[in-house]
């Protein structure tokens, strides 16, 4: 019996993934009828589909006051995105010098130079390396 249908039903009308939604084996049929998102809240209620317990990493419980101070290594932090930005900035120039390249806006030589400006981080956009090609062409 295909009850994935019924599982996205289920996931909808409780705000929970299809992953954590069990049906009970024995209680199919019953499952099978339901046509509306209340009947599902009733299937829930009555022990005939169950919700399991969300994955992932515990939340900090706070029981005392002595518990409440943070440690080193206890807490994960926010991850620096720094290596993030600069790798999204980095292809987008270099994807658009290319296609200057290929374009024959830009010779090989002034390729080369743009390359490494951008490796060293000389621009801070897009538009900014588009103002000093501007500039260079002028």
């Amino acid at each position: 019996m295909d009850l994935s249908k019924k599982k996205e039903l289920a996931s909808r009308a409780l705000g929970v993934g299809k992953g954590r939604i069990v049906f009970v084996g024995s209680r199919k049929d019953e499952i099978k009828e339901a046509i509306t998102k209340q009947d599902i809240r009733e299937l829930v209620k009555n022990g005939s589909v169950i919700i399991k317990d969300s994955k992932g990493r515990r939340k900090k419980e706070r029981k005392s006051s002595r518990l409440k101070r943070k440690t080193p290594g206890k807490i994960r932090l926010k991850v620096n995105t720094r290596k993030r930005d600069y790798m999204i900035l980095t292809r987008k120039l270099r994807k658009y010098i290319y296609a200057l390249k290929s374009e024959g806006k830009i010779d090989g030589e002034r390729f080369k130079e743009l390359r490494k400006k951008i490796r060293n981080k000389e621009f801070k956009s897009k538009a900014n390396l588009k103002y000093y090609i501007e500039e260079l062409s002028k």
